[in-house]
């Protein structure tokens, strides 16, 4: 379990010193006891304000994070386990609703039970409310920042938590629908962790409280501070020069020395931060690599893949990363490098193929300029999904492919010695890409 910090307490520690205003909360005229007269609620709520210093669940203002503006949402958890009624309700609203007028990025911080049972269906209700303004800061083209604290459960985490666009998590904090009361006996408490989810894809890095701000800082800059151009091609790293073959263009990108995503990112961006995972339960850290990075001053987006087979969730998330992107009117550099899409069984019932769909229509769905760049092999539709139309470069030591030369001779019933001959015949080599007018250069 993480330190239990109260909401003032987490406001100093990500807000720049002198900066937090607190917007007022909106009046709202209650009933005895609340809206279903629960015996003793008013002496609940009296008590909790005397403990906390709150009025409600929730603390809402304005300040400044690392330099940048934003909407702060502190949860009181002290503050009947920081539980979502009405009152919470409006100052939601309230504070989404001045976070689109003053265009500004909505950053929750969130310690909740859930809704608050002294309220009834009232209170749940209060979620729908929520997601109401969640989608309509999200139309308006502005970033919402979870950061999620001990513990996010319940309605908290189904809304303000899991539908952030970037999630943000303390270390051992319980995270998950199911609150520690509510799961079913014997489940494993593991499961309901930020590491967890994390690992479930489902949160995008755990974070220290001592390095929050300037992680939250970096998130918030990255995410107001979009580049106006399409991404220029980063340079090729090898010095090598155009392959005589088409199997030679196979050799050299299949070379294990060949610069992969990782040293291009490095090189094209002064920092970056990574998203992680599909949101549907999986990661693909070994396959492709997503996120938002500064190069001159302003926000590149990248989806990069890295030399390996591309898997179901790879797929989605950078699909996820392509329309978020769009959505903030960030340009968007992808990194062609596999073989093409992991075609395993489990693959398959990972829905390889509508994952895969998903990515050709949210490239083909951009508003944002989108430029590609073939650092290593192109392999057929997996490569094609995460190429610009139209925008697609690519380096001397890479091989653009409607399918490998060793399955395209199988397929034909060639014999093993002919693979060489088919890759010629492909005519998958960078100069051969330009003739045919697949790809715009060679870099």
């Amino acid at each position: 379990m993480s330190e239990r910090r109260s909401a003032r307490d987490i406001l100093t520690l990500v807000a720049d010193p002198g900066t937090f205003t607190e917007l007022p909360s909106p009046p709202r005229e209650c009933a005895p006891d609340g809206p279903l007269g629960w015996q003793g609620y008013d002496a609940s709520r009296a008590r909790a304000a005397a403990r906390t210093g709150e009025e409600e669940s929730v603390v809402c203002g304005t300040a400044r994070v690392e330099g940048t503006p934003a909407v702060l949402i502190a949860f009181e958890f002290g503050f009947l386990g920081g539980s979502l009624g009405e009152r919470t309700g409006d100052r939601l609203e309230a504070a989404y609703t001045h976070a689109r007028a003053h265009r500004l990025p909505v950053v929750p911080l969130i310690a909740t039970g859930g809704s608050r049972m002294q309220e009834g269906m009232l209170a749940l209700s209060q979620l729908q409310r929520v997601a109401r303004q969640s989608a309509l800061t999200r139309e308006a083209g502005l970033p919402q920042i979870a950061v999620v604290r001990d513990p996010t459960t319940g309605g908290g985490w189904a809304t303000l938590g899991a539908g952030a666009d970037v999630v943000l998590a303390l270390p051992g904090a319980q995270v998950g629908f199911a609150g520690s009361r509510v799961r079913p006996p014997g489940a494993d408490p593991s499961a309901y962790t930020a590491e967890s989810q994390l690992a479930a894809g489902s949160a995008d890095a755990v974070v220290a409280p001592a390095e929050l701000k300037e992680a939250l800082g970096a998130w918030l800059r990255l995410l107001t501070s979009p580049s106006a151009d399409a991404p220029a091609p980063p340079p090729a790293l090898s010095g090598a020069g155009l392959p005589a073959t088409g199997w030679d263009a196979v050799r050299r990108a299949r070379a294990p020395e060949r610069p992969r995503a990782r040293a291009y990112l490095d090189v094209y961006f002064t920092h970056r931060r990574a998203i992680s995972g599909d949101r549907c339960g999986g990661t693909d850290p070994d396959g492709i690599l997503c996120g938002f990075g500064e190069r001159d001053g302003r926000t590149v987006a990248y989806a990069a893949q890295t030399g390996a087979a591309t898997r179901p969730a790879g797929f989605r998330t950078a699909a996820r990363l392509i329309r978020l992107a769009d959505r903030l009117g960030i340009p968007v550099l992808t990194l062609v490098d596999t073989p093409g899409a992991a075609n395993d069984a489990e693959a398959e019932r990972q829905g390889a193929g509508a994952a895969i769909a998903e990515v050709f229509g949210a490239v083909a769905s951009a508003r944002v300029p989108v430029t590609t760049l073939v650092i290593g092999e192109g392999g057929s539709g997996g490569a094609l999904a995460l190429a610009a139309p139209a925008n697609t470069w690519a380096t001397p030591d890479s091989y653009f492919s409607v399918i490998a030369p060793e399955l395209a001779a199988a397929i034909l019933k060639r014999p093993g010695q002919e693979v060489r001959t088919t890759a010629d015949q492909l005519r998958i080599r960078p100069q051969d890409l330009v003739e045919l007018g697949v790809i715009r250069g060679i870099v």
